[in-house]
């Protein structure tokens, strides 16, 4: 009780979201966010558990994040964004055992103390085209989730479902360092019938390593969408995006490692430059006037090399649904529910059961079955503030994607507040 008494009286600190505009003078913004999450889960069956297992014992861990956004134009069409993030506590078993752990806002870092990094940092450029079309150039550090395999509905653990498998593609190992940014080029050209996206940015040094390999030639990371709004009548309008990736960088590769003398294979001994993971994803969602919204992704990676960026999931599918809280006259309130099943390849199942560990998941041995999450949540305005508070509960079968542990059920309770 005394941790979450100290981890809460964060936001008691005060900010103000603050922008000046006129038709004189520039225009600027200063935003700010925060987000708090208790998670907890009871103790669950287990035959065995290993140095990666989700603890099969009763645990609770909070986790923090403080986000600072400035913005400010530079000249026609070009902007300039600043953004230091401030993030502590921790995940349930320090964000280990699960393929789609359960708190987008934590990561796989040791030391629980609040650390402030820069997040993002970099230029934008819009050209303005005839016919309402438009090229948008970024260059800088920032997060290609920021662009890439957006959903109304399943994207931002802040606000949305907290799943990591639901606030992106699981099978989408995009590149960036331990905290989810990168450095590279974004483009984009937008037309009003479609967008094509694409960018080309640096890798992790080592396996979700929080350095980025600045050797372009040799490691990256390069991302292509394309974007297609649709309509069925006035009442359900629609996009679908289709993504597809791939990443360079000095992977292990599983069957080498499965290869291995001995009965325990260790990934990092059969890495080798230049080895690449390929991969794509389809995602998409239906509107129906302001009321309720659905969404649906599936998506696959070769699962031949070393998991590198995001994590263990090679092959995902998930459909959910949110509700807007008009139709119960809460207008400002909403809440969702989905579904998503994470697979892992033949040659990654293998490694598994021979003992071998990634950065995320390693039982020991692996009766492998497919991994399931059930998560649901309500968010509500607290009256008379900019606060949230969303009640969060996730159901997990074979968790690690292992038969022999689990199910597990996850309860959470997310503060959030925007200026």
């Amino acid at each position: 009780m005394r941790s979450m008494t100290k981890w809460f009286s964060f936001l008691l600190v005060p900010f103000i979201g603050y922008s000046q505009s006129d038709s004189t003078s520039s225009k600027y913004s200063l935003h700010f966010q925060q987000t708090a999450i208790y998670q907890y889960h009871d103790a669950f069956s287990a035959q065995y558990s290993g140095d990666n297992s989700l603890q099969n014992g009763e645990e609770g861990a909070m986790s923090l994040t403080s986000t600072m956004f400035f913005d400010m134009p530079l000249w026609k069409g070009a902007n300039f964004t600043f953004n230091p993030e401030l993030s502590g506590g921790k995940g349930l078993s320090q964000a280990k055992g699960l393929g789609g752990f359960t708190n987008g806002e934590t990561f796989r870092i040791g030391n629980p103390e609040p650390v402030v990094y820069l997040a993002r940092l970099f230029i934008s450029q819009d050209f303005k085209l005839k016919n309402d079309r438009n090229i948008q150039v970024v260059i800088g550090k920032f997060g290609l989730a920021d662009y890439f395999d957006f959903n109304t509905y399943s994207h931002d653990p802040r606000v949305h479902f907290m799943n990591w498998s639901l606030m992106a593609q699981g099978s989408w190992d995009y590149a960036a360092n331990t905290r989810g940014y990168t450095s590279g080029i974004y483009a984009a050209y937008s037309h009003p019938k479609f967008t094509v996206r694409g960018s080309f940015t640096a890798v992790p040094t080592s396996a979700n390593g929080p350095d980025l390999d600045y050797h372009y030639d040799q490691a990256n990371g390069i991302n292509v969408e394309f974007e297609k709004p649709f309509k069925v009548n006035e009442s359900y309008t629609g996009v679908i995006r289709m993504l597809a990736f791939q990443n360079r960088a000095g992977m292990g590769n599983y069957d080498l490692a499965n290869a291995q003398a001995g009965t325990k294979p260790d990934i990092t001994l059969s890495r080798s430059p230049f080895r690449t993971k390929r991969g794509w994803g389809i995602n998409a969602e239906l509107t129906h006037k302001d009321l309720w919204g659905a969404f649906a992704r599936l998506g696959w990676n070769d699962g031949k090399n070393e998991t590198w960026a995001f994590t263990e999931i090679d092959a995902a599918a998930s459909l959910g649904f949110h509700f807007w809280g008009k139709m119960w006259k809460r207008p400002k309130d909403f809440a969702g529910i989905a579904w998503v099943s994470n697979g892992l390849s033949a040659s990654h199942q293998t490694y598994q059961k021979l003992g071998g560990n990634g950065f995320m998941i390693g039982d020991g041995n692996l009766n492998y079955g497919q991994e399931g999450i059930l998560e649901a949540f309500y968010s509500f305005e607290v009256p008379n503030t900019s606060v949230t508070l969303s009640p969060d509960f996730q159901y997990v079968v074979n968790p690690g994607y292992n038969k022999d542990r689990g199910p597990v059920a996850v309860w959470a309770i997310r503060v959030h507040t925007e200026f």
